[in-house]
């Protein structure tokens, strides 16, 4: 393999209107060794900033075959403090290594001070924390000298100091920043099951024309303190047929776009994810067709 230590960058590799997964070591050698007709794949940039070491050594090989997008968990786009530097000059340099084609936070917080959450936490929609948020979007953005998308959150609990709505809130965190949007439809279904308001509205009026990415996730089940069902963003399990039935409706909008199938906890085996990943591209693939009839008539 290539030394990343010593490798110069990587051409870029432009992420097709097809199904990806992300990229887990579990997977690393089933890649390498029988190279899977798959579009794409993403990884947490967090698991690749040390200076060498097995795993940059398995994105190396597998960047050089397949495009890439950096999907971060830790800039902390939603803090009210100042970005971290380190962690920022960390994600410049492997944006500058790898050249993915796609880049993407959470509009959400996790860190404060010097402590660090283990939860992406929800930000309040209010004018204060949106003008905080398109500070660090346009910090981000300038320091990587590129594009990225944020990606909605799945909300859990909604708070009573918003002034706007999350829609309102993107909208204007766009039109401002000139940013993209990840549409993650399982987030839409949690926090439309929690706080109690129809998923497919919320899609009709989601700016799509913004999207770059969608995500595909599993769910799970809980309980609130009251005993009332509480849905949790769990990437530990196959997509819920709802939101397949979502994802349809998204791609009605949009027509075909990335999109990832996220499984981060019980990683299954291979052909498994596999198996969930095809059943998004026959999705794009028809949501393709359709577009091209749309057109031609």
């Amino acid at each position: 393999m290539t030394s990343p230590e010593t490798m110069s960058a990587l051409a870029p590799k432009p992420i097709p209107a097809r199904a990806g997964v992300g990229l887990k070591a579990e997977h690393y050698k089933t890649i390498i060794e029988t190279n899977p007709d798959i579009g794409w794949f993403e990884v947490h940039p967090e698991n690749y900033m040390g200076a060498g070491g097995p795993p940059l050594h398995y994105l190396t090989e597998i960047a050089q075959r397949y495009p890439l997008s950096l999907h971060g968990v830790a800039a902390s786009i939603g803090a009210d403090q100042a970005l971290k530097q380190d962690h920022i000059d960390r994600l410049k340099d492997l944006n500058e290594r790898f050249n993915p084609a796609l880049f993407s936070e959470h509009l959400a917080w996790s860190s404060h001070d010097e402590l660090f959450f283990n939860d992406l936490l929800p930000v309040p929609y209010r004018q204060d924390s949106l003008e905080r948020v398109i500070e660090h979007v346009d910090q981000l953005q300038n320091h990587l000298g590129r594009q990225i998308l944020i990606e909605n959150p799945s909300v859990y609990v909604a708070f009573a100091s918003s002034t706007m709505t999350e829609i309102a809130f993107l909208e204007q965190l766009v039109a401002r920043t000139q940013c993209g949007l990840l549409l993650d439809v399982n987030n839409v279904y949690v926090s439309a099951t929690n706080q109690n308001y129809d998923p497919a509205a919320y899609l009709d009026a989601f700016p799509i024309e913004h999207v770059g990415e969608i995500h595909l996730a599993g769910f799970a089940r809980d309980e609130d303190d009251e005993g009332d069902l509480l849905l949790i963003d769990s990437h530990d399990a196959h997509v819920a047929d709802i939101v397949w039935d979502l994802y349809d409706h998204a791609l009605t909008r949009s027509g075909p776009v990335p999109t990832l199938i996220e499984w981060d906890a019980n990683i299954p085996e291979w052909d498994i994810l596999f198996a969930e990943a095809m059943r998004a591209e026959k999705k794009l693939i028809d949501a393709g067709r359709k577009a091209e009839i749309r057109h031609a008539g």
